[in-house]
This record gives structure tokens, C-alpha cells and sequence, in this order.
């Protein structure tokens, strides 16, 4: 019998290889009884400093069908249901070429990896370059670098999800989730990360992972297309049949659409093409560095549990006429730009897997609505973001630096020296410079209500020793792109496929993978790979 227990609690000093012998005795059961023992979940519960816990969920196989009780005193136990991984049957309707995957980040590459497994192999197209070549030429940019337009944080293999952390948060569960998690570990992950509850793949790690899946995909005879943009549709009778490209015309009857939430000359060409393209609200606000050491202290209370447990990471949500909360919290992380267009400036931030800088960041920001992007445009979200880029750009005197500013002067109105000398983890550069000029009003009051709120509840240590650095824009699309719920194609136009963050789909790694997975599974029902 499969039963699920959760609420198992722990120290943290305990092994994972003693569960096992822990659940069979608050069960009351042999461990001959027990055929297996896994786990599905696990998360820290730091809410006591002296007595810190992992909290578990296991799956337990037992050789006895005898139901156990509901209770074991805090232990919660049910039967364990999944339905497991749906694995379509490949449909019979016939595919005159092979189907398109635009992007290669989250979305497209696990739409592309699917269809791969499943014999579809699939032409990726990506308009940057390989990620061996990427490389460089960020730490090039860096280090006092040009910008390059099609090479860049944002742009090439793994898309911007390749260099932006690597976490695995996810809101959804099931399956779908697991079937991406695993394919993590198999192209080099960990195997942790299936039931870690907040799971991290490492910013140094996403490259080899991102290209193992290529090395899988090209194996099971898909083909990349590197240095290739999208820039214009063939439609005829409303169905697609073909796409234009920087490398020349390819021929397809079914193209995914994973263009990332950066692509906006993409979303310009989309529009004009007359694709759903409508406004979404977004996340957007500045970027709060701090002292790693002051993150372990509030969240551990204990130095010996520094080393037992990593550097730590920590949430904060302040409520109010609009909430502000914390979001992609880069612990041991540094500062990094995130630019897709010459002449801005945006911030964004990432750790490696050993997360052993000195600096703690995260993401503060706010939802903006629609009605306040000042236009009914569909594209009016995104002119926002441009305005408040270059504003950034042109604060700092150009060359990529980054605005930034005391957080204790942000909060009290105080402007910065230009001269002042704000010691950051961002390589670049920085200027000391007024960060309410490079945001919207709604969100500048609501950091300025919401911060003081945060600080109070760490007592008055979240503020003091903070750095501030922005604007941060990029943290969920700007637009969406209308879709058939049952197809996950444009309604009216047979053979497109929007997927991902840059969709209007998606909100991370994990979610923007499944998403492109799913669309993946629609194409995979109804059609039969071409010869």
C-alpha cells in the first residue's frame, strides 16, 4: 500500500538516511514492513531560532494493506494518489515539416527536449549564441564590454533563465512538475531537487545543464540554429506555414513561440502580424543588497547551522494600498545588469550553486495594473519599462552603471552625493544617485510605505546596512498573448503555440518549462511526426 505521510519533523543535524527508521517508529511499524521510502518533499521551518527543523513529506510503501490511523500524533497519513505522467500516444493527423521552437529558454527548451523524446525532431531557433560562447562575452560586458544586442544576459542558449539564479520555486504541483524536475537531474542537477522546497540549480551550473538537453536533443535528432532571429510569420488561411528568419525562411506547419519575456522587438513583429498581443500587469520595483552575514543571523540565530545549511535566504511581503514584496531573493548572490537594448539599464541578480559571496540580494517590487501604464496600447507595458530604463541609463552618465542608493536616504528623502562612494556586489560600476527618479509613481509610494513596514518586522535590521539598486523591470511580462485553453494555439490561427514568461504564461523556471512541456503534449496528441 502507498501511503503518503507528511508533517514528519526533524532536526536539521539529522541525516536524510535515518527517515527511514524515524517514520517506522512514530508509526509503530517494522522495518520489515516498509518496502521503500521517499521523499516528496522537504522544508526548513526557522521559525524557532533554538530549535530549527526540516518538516518532510514521504511516500511510504508498505507490504500490509491495513490502513494505518489518520493521525500518528502530528504525523498526518493518507493513501497516496498520483496519476502519474500522462505520456501522450502520438496523434495520426499528418505533419508536412518538422515542428519550430522558438527560444531555448525554460519554455522552449523542454518543449524541444519532448518533442525530441518523442520523435519529433524539432529545428530550435535561438538568436543569440551557444552558451559556450556566451559566456565570454558576459564577462566581457562586465568587465567594460560594448553591449551586445543579440549576446547578452538575456540573449542566447538558456535564455535569461540561464544566467538569472537557477531556482526551482514553483506554485504548481504534479506530475507535469516532476517530469521537468527529473529531467533536471538528468541533465546534471542534483537529486535533491525534486523535493527540496526551494530547490536551486546554481547560476555556474545552467550552462552545462542547458547544454546537456541540447546534447540529448540533437542526439534524438533535433537540430539548433544559433545567430537566428524570428522576424516575420507565413500565414496562409490562417495556418502557419512557415517562419522568416535572420538565417532565411524555414518551412513548418507548427511553430512554439518561447520568445522570453525580453524579446520586444519580437512582440512588435507579433503584433503587427496580427497576433492576441493584449497589457498584463508586472512586477516591477528595485533591487535590496545586503550583508549575507545579516541574513544567516536573522534567519539562523546559530552560527553552526551556517555550515549545515548554506547561506540563507529569506521572504518578505509588506501589505498595504499596493503590497510590496521581496521576489528572486539571490542569497551568497552578486548584482547583475539585465540590458536586451542599447542605451538602458535594469537590474536583476544571481548566486551559484555554492552561494558564497559576501551579499545577499533580492528582487523589491511591486504589481503594476494595466490602467496605469498611461496608454491602452497593447505594447504600453513594455514602453513603460523603456522609459524608466533610459531614464537609469542617462542618471548614471551612461556606460552601464548602476544607480544606487543608501536604503535608510531612499526611505528618509535624502538625495545621495553624486561623489559618494556606495560599495556594491554589481562589477560594473555604480553612481550614487536619487532611485526615485527611475520609477513610477504608484511604485515609488508603495516602497516608500512598504519598506519601513519591512524593516520593523527584523526589528530594525533590514534597512540600516542595505544597499538599494535599480530599477528592476524585468521580473514578469509586460503583455500576454491570447491562446485556446484546450489547444494552447492562437485562437484562429492553426499552428502557433505562445508559451512561457514571454507568453504571459509563466512566472519562473519551473512553471515557464512546464508550461512549454504542455504545449509540447497538445502538439504531440493530435499529430503524427513527420518522416
Amino acid at each position: 500500500m502507498l501511503l503518503r505521510v507528511t508533517n514528519l519533523r526533524a532536526p536539521v543535524e539529522t541525516p536524510e538516511s535515518e527517515l527511514t527508521p524515524l517514520v517506522c517508529r512514530k508509526l509503530r511499524l517494522a522495518g520489515e514492513e516498509l518496502r521503500s521510502c521517499r521523499i516528496i518533499r522537504k522544508s526548513l521551518d526557522a521559525r524557532q531560532k533554538s530549535k530549527l527543523e526540516f518538516v518532510y513529506s514521504l511516500v511510504l510503501d508498505t507490504k500490509s494493506d491495513k490502513p494505518l490511523p489518520a493521525k500518528f500524533g502530528d504525523l498526518v497519513v493518507d493513501a497516496y494518489k498520483n496519476s502519474g505522467f500522462v505520456d501522450p500516444v502520438p496523434g495520426t493527423a499528418p505533419m508536412s515539416e518538422r515542428p519550430v521552437v522558438v527560444g531555448s529558454g525554460p519554455a522552449g527548451l523542454l518543449a524541444a527536449y519532448f518533442l525530441a523524446v518523442k520523435g519529433y525532431r524539432p529545428i530550435v531557433i535561438e538568436r543569440g549564441k551557444a552558451v559556450k560562447e556566451r559566456v565570454p562575452a558576459i564577462r566581457a560586458f562586465d568587465s567594460g564590454g560594448e553591449h551586445d544586442n543579440e549576446n547578452n544576459y538575456l540573449f542566447g542558449e538558456g535564455g535569461a533563465g540561464c544566467f538569472s539564479d537557477g531556482k526551482l520555486t514553483c506554485r504548481i504541483t504534479g506530475p507535469d512538475v516532476d517530469w521537468v524536475l527529473e529531467s533536471f537531474v538528468e541533465c546534471g542537477g542534483r537529486p535533491s531537487l525534486v523535493y527540496e522546497h526551494r530547490p536551486h540549480l546554481g547560476s555556474n551550473k545552467l550552462p552545462m545543464i542547458c547544454r546537456n538537453y541540447r546534447r540529448k536533443i540533437e542526439a534524438l535528432g533535433g537540430e539548433y540554429r544559433f545567430e537566428c532571429r524570428l522576424e516575420g510569420l507565413k500565414i496562409v488561411d490562417d495556418q502557419v506555414v512557415g517562419i522568416e528568419t535572420s538565417s532565411g525562411h524555414i518551412p513548418t506547419s507548427h511553430c512554439i513561440l518561447a520568445i522570453g519575456h525580453s524579446a520586444r522587438d519580437s512582440y512588435e513583429m507579433l503584433l503587427q502580424a496580427g497576433l492576441p498581443l493584449r497589457p498584463k500587469a508586472f512586477q516591477l520595483g528595485l533591487r535590496i543588497e545586503q550583508p549575507q552575514e545579516l541574513i544567516n543571523q536573522h534567519k539562523y540565530g546559530k552560527p553552526e547551522y551556517l555550515q549545515q545549511l548554506g547561506a540563507a535566504d529569506y521572504s518578505l511581503v509588506a501589505k498595504g494600498e499596493r503590497d510590496l514584496f521581496t521576489f528572486c531573493m539571490c542569497a551568497g548572490g552578486i548584482m547583475i545588469p539585465s540590458v536586451s537594448e542599447p542605451n538602458m539599464f535594469c537590474s536583476n541578480g544571481m548566486s551559484n550553486s555554492r552561494h558564497d559571496t559576501p551579499y545577499a540580494n533580492s528582487g523589491l517590487v511591486v504589481t503594476l495594473e494595466p490602467e496605469l501604464f498611461g496608454s491602452n496600447h497593447p505594447l504600453a507595458g513594455v514602453e513603460l519599462q523603456r522609459k524608466y530604463e533610459a531614464a537609469a541609463f542617462r542618471l548614471t552618465g551612461g556606460h552601464y552603471h548602476a544607480p544606487v542608493q543608501r536604503a535608510m536616504d531612499f526611505v528618509n528623502g535624502k538625495t545621495p552625493s553624486p561623489d559618494e562612494h556606495i560599495p556594491t556586489s554589481y562589477e560594473r560600476g555604480t553612481k550614487a544617485r536619487n532611485l526615485a527618479e527611475v520609477l513610477p509613481p504608484p511604485i515609488l509610494k508603495a516602497m516608500l510605505d512598504g519598506l519601513p513596514v519591512m524593516n520593523e518586522k527584523w526589528k530594525g535590521r533590514y534597512l540600516p546596512d542595505a544597499v538599494l539598486v535599480g530599477p528592476e523591470m524585468r521580473g514578469s511580462s509586460p503583455i500576454r498573448i491570447d491562446r485556446d485553453r484546450e489547444t494552447w494555439q492562437i485562437p484562429g490561427m492553426s499552428g502557433l503555440y505562445p508559451v512561457g514568461e514571454g507568453a504571459g504564461y509563466a512566472g519562473g523556471i519551473v512553471t515557464a518549462a512546464v508550461d512549454g512541456l504542455r504545449a509540447a503534449k497538445k502538439l504531440v496528441e493530435q499529430f503524427a511526426p513527420c518522416e
